[in-house]
């Protein structure tokens, strides 16, 4: 596994930084979950508690990544947590794969993010689309945290319109040459597999699978970042790539493919957000009832009592919006269009949520004393990629006239 990004900077020290945190769950929704549902919740949130929270302020501070946490994330079974154990994932059902991104992105929309690609993005098409040979070469690596993997689609002139993609693959004996550029992809840096998506000479889109050491491959780091900051970012280039034709996923052909891996990230980040949310209403709640001002704490005053009752009633739509979602999906019958609505709502509520926070600590609030800032910076990008706030309201509106507002 290749983890040169910061190699120069020195591992941060866990800091004595306590992690108050408490669920909440207003409307007894623990009730319509399982016991194994909840035993992997807590195992999750412990884990978070003791790994992520002590050191993610600094991180976010230098714009590092924490990539000694892949290993943990790895230990914990957030690598494909509903893929089955044969193939490296933790055979779980797809609410479990929900409450395990909640409780990462409780600690950082960063972490969630390492996980939810190299579930969602990497293991999940290769499982679904790959060949035999295929899922046992890569997967069983992938899901023990060996292999680090990153999912190609997004380009650098072509976001919300995909199947524009300019990046291509061209026939030449027993391989193809791959050329062309993505953008903003989550891992690429470190990847040792990325799953790419490109046009055959026919146009019609195909993935690929293109291992770090192949020659006209490299992936630079995107510095700058405001947001997802303990979340490494880079491009994908490919200039004249050799890949075998044995690394073309065999069971796929066209935008079915990459939309697909996308419905199953979507998924995750629907449930993910709820537990960014979820952390910045816990330190308001707290903050509210110790901060005293005129005589009395802030949480007395009607204005603050507002955003909290406000806030927690959002979570609580969200939260159940999310478990209904796991529900159909558990069923094989939740629709892309479906996963849509709960991703555009989520990202909002949590947005929304964050913002209000910060209001209520006051100047305190952006400082990294809380946690609300980072998660409001966070949350900023989560609503904008695997589809943008507007796109996914042009989803449900497609699905709810029949009218395509995209032609």
């Amino acid at each position: 596994m290749s983890l040169e990004n910061g190699a120069s900077t020195p591992p941060i020290q866990k800091r004595a930084r306590e992690d108050r945190f408490q669920g909440h769950d207003y409307y007894n929704i623990d009730e319509l979950l399982s016991e194994d549902h909840l035993l992997a919740r807590d195992a999750v949130r412990t884990w978070v508690k003791q790994e992520v929270t002590p050191i993610i302020e600094e991180y976010a501070d230098r714009a590092q990544c924490p990539t000694h946490l892949f290993k943990g994330l790895a230990e914990i079974g957030a690598f494909g947590p509903s893929l089955p154990e044969e193939y490296g994932g933790g055979g779980m059902d797809e609410i479990a794969y929900g409450i395990i991104m909640q409780e990462l992105e409780r600690g950082d929309s960063g972490i969630r993010s390492m996980a939810s690609v190299q579930g969602s993005l990497v293991m999940y098409p290769i499982y679904r689309f790959g060949s035999e040979e295929q899922r046992r070469k890569y997967l069983p690596k992938l899901g023990n945290g060996d292999f680090i993997g990153c999912f190609g689609l997004t380009e650098p002139d072509h976001g919300s319109n995909p199947n524009g993609m300019v990046t291509n693959i061209k026939e030449d004996g027993d391989s193809y040459i791959l050329n062309g550029a993505k953008m903003w992809i989550t891992n690429s840096p470190l990847a040792d597999v990325a799953v790419v998506w490109a046009k055959d000479e026919g146009g019609v889109v195909r993935g690929v699978i293109v291992e770090r050491d192949m020659k006209g491959f490299s992936a630079p780091e995107i510095h700058g970042k405001w947001s997802l900051r303990a979340s490494i970012t880079g491009e994908l280039v490919f200039e004249d790539v050799r890949v075998p034709k044995s690394n073309i996923l065999p069971n796929v052909q066209g935008m079915k493919g990459p939309l697909s891996c996308l419905s199953k990230a979507r998924y995750g980040i629907a449930w993910g957000v709820i537990g960014a949310a979820m952390d910045c209403y816990d330190s308001a709640l707290r903050y509210s009832k110790e901060r005293m001002q005129f005589g009395r704490p802030i949480g007395q005053f009607q204005l603050t009592q507002k955003k909290l009752a406000e806030m927690i009633t959002e979570i609580t739509k969200a939260q159940l919006l999310a478990w209904r979602l796991g529900t159909l999906a558990n069923q094989g019958k939740a629709t892309p269009a479906q996963i849509s609505m709960a991703k555009r709502n989520n990202v909002h509520m949590a947005l929304e949520v964050a913002r209000e926070a910060r209001q209520i600590h006051g100047g305190m609030g952006i400082t990294n004393e809380y946690p609300v800032m980072r998660h409001m910076m966070n949350l900023e990008t989560v609503l904008t990629y695997e589809g943008t706030h507007d796109i996914h309201l042009l989803i449900t509106g497609h699905d709810v006239t029949g009218l395509n507002a995209f032609q």
